[in-house]
């Protein structure tokens, strides 16, 4: 039964095209994570946690993308309806499915274990550190690809409570883990000492046994080895009994989901809803799409840590002695808020980059969506506001977060007014250039997830790279740099001369886009009507 699913999958050229593309990029990130380590003399100055902590978010978005983002994908094409009524049952197609995306992904971990290895034979890293940098990021990818794909086969109810649990977990890790921070004992005096023992434990228990705290404890020069094992050993039967219950859950789901989908009723307020159209439904449409599974968690999360994050930047030496300061010392000696800023921009070029909304999982989906909207008066301008306004939507609250912590930097003194200003005005042209590039995939219709994956993933890591090893006239010219080497270098000539090119970039992108969006659409309908399926 597997068979077909696996010969699918490898044999495809689209999907080949693409496994190539993310095992490149996986060594490659992997080695300008080595190189970095290296141009340092090896694992000091917290630079090798910076490097496992790199590792296994990479392997966290790498496995949502390869595992989660194909079965969340599958139940939206009707022709999944053929395999659900046929003697193969739904949770088997899953399991084939899920099996197939967790193979991709192991190979594409594998890419990178030669640079591993050199890191090892080196001495940049110890052997028994492959356990971290090797194993980690794949077994916490997996887990993150399934767990996306159970949340958004849940029901919308299911999912609206799910929201407000995230939100009260957001709110107790604000009070508790920064507000509190280490005058957590002194907050629990209240309590019934059993009470507030049992509290204690349970949040030290958590700050220790999530993945970045096994990282953080792994490679911290103080460790004791029997414990880190432990706390490895034990997060990873947690990981195992996780990818059980969401994998066997969304298994489960999947033919519930499929019809929710393409058998939903339309309910009595389907005319009130569609009134706030307006004269751009190719827009509306597009908004409407990405904010269905709309990450409002994680927004919540970074908003209410940033704003908590400001109050302690403009507050200064005044800060209460009573409240946290740990938290806050932890991301200053990581480079502080620029550091943080500059996250939220990259966090809000992904949907500009990606495109979401505006193409379909597949070839011969895409087709089917552009056979009605080439036969429509909707132009370039149309499909540019589209893209513009689905990627807005999901990226500006990130942005938000970023000018809050651009404002408390210059509030506070740490930062000149005009620096902060520069640092703007680099997000600003790093959010346009990545939109840039993702509108002009989406016009020639090439799978950019590459590229995109390189402007998201790949230049942050180019950047603290070149950082690191001293580069400093190099890291001007990367475009992430953009918004963060005004806090670090100051408005350096190299800073100054890669905004512009960035810039112009943008601009060329965006007007060829513009220009050539209705032919090269066109174009690619032609080339791709009746592909034969893979």
């Amino acid at each position: 039964m597997l068979k077909p699913f696996f010969a699918a999958a490898m044999l495809a050229p689209g999907r080949h095209l693409t496994f190539r593309r993310t095992a490149g990029f996986h060594a490659g990130a992997l080695a300008l994570l080595a190189g970095a380590l290296s141009g340092m003399g090896g694992p000091q100055g917290g630079v090798i946690t910076a490097v496992g902590y790199l590792t296994l978010i990479l392997g966290i978005v790498e496995g949502a993308a390869l595992v989660g983002w194909r079965l969340t994908q599958l139940p939206k094409s009707q022709a999944l309806e053929f395999l659900l009524v046929s003697p193969v049952q739904p949770r088997r197609v899953f399991l084939a499915e899920a099996l197939v995306g967790v193979a991709r992904f192991g190979l594409v971990c594998l890419a990178g274990f030669p640079v591993l290895i050199v890191m090892v034979v080196s001495g940049a890293i110890e052997p028994s550190d492959l356990w971290v940098l090797a194993l980690m990021p794949f077994v916490w990818g997996v887990v993150s690809g399934l767990a996306l794909t159970a949340w958004a086969y849940e029901p919308v109810g299911v999912r609206r409570v799910g929201e407000l649990v995230g939100l009260m977990g957001v709110l107790v890790y604000l009070v508790v883990g920064i507000l509190a921070g280490e005058n957590l004992r002194l907050w629990l005096q209240k309590l019934p000492p059993a009470w507030a023992e049992g509290l204690y434990e349970t949040v030290l228990a958590i700050h220790n046994g999530n993945p970045f705290g096994v990282v953080r404890n792994w490679f911290d020069p103080g460790r004791t080895p029997d414990v880190v094992w432990q706390q490895f050993r034990e997060l990873h039967v947690l990981a195992a009994v996780m990818i059980a219950a969401v994998g066997l859950r969304a298994a489960f789901r999947l033919k519930g989901h499929f019809h929710d989908r393409h058998y939903r009723p339309i309910t009595s307020d389907r005319a009130a809803r569609t009134s706030t159209i307006g004269d751009r439904p190719l827009g509306w449409w597009a908004v409407r799409r990405v904010m269905e599974y709309s990450g409002r968690v994680n927004l919540w999360l970074a908003g209410g840590f940033a704003i908590l994050y400001a109050a302690f930047l403009v507050a200064g030496d005044e800060w209460p002695a009573w409240m946290g300061r740990l938290v806050f010392q932890i991301f200053e000696n990581w480079g502080g808020a620029p550091v943080v800023a500059t996250a939220m921009c990259v966090m809000a070029a992904v949907p500009a980059a990606f495109q979401f909304g505006l193409w379909d999982p597949t070839v011969q989906d895409r087709c089917k969506r552009l056979e009605l909207l080439l036969l429509t008066d909707l132009g370039a301008g149309d499909y540019w506001h589209a893209s513009a306004a689905a990627a807005w939507r999901r990226g500006r609250g990130y942005l938000g977060i970023a000018g809050l912590l651009w404002l408390a930097l210059a509030i506070s003194g740490r930062a000149a007014w005009y620096e902060a200003l520069a640092a703007a005005v680099g997000g600003a042209a790093l959010w346009a250039f990545s939109f840039a590039v993702g509108f002009r995939a989406f016009c020639t219709g090439n799978q950019a997830s590459g590229v995109a994956s390189m402007l998201t993933l790949g230049l942050p890591i180019l950047l603290f790279a070149l950082l690191r090893t001293g580069l400093m006239t190099g890291a001007g010219f990367v475009p992430t740099a953009a918004c963060y080497l005004p806090f670090s270098t100051g408005l350096t000539l190299s800073w100054a001369v890669g905004l512009i090119l960035m810039t112009l970039a943008a601009i060329y992108l965006s007007r060829q886009g513009l220009a050539r969006c209705d032919p090269e659409l066109r174009a690619w309908y032609d080339a791709n009507q009746g592909q034969k399926a893979g």
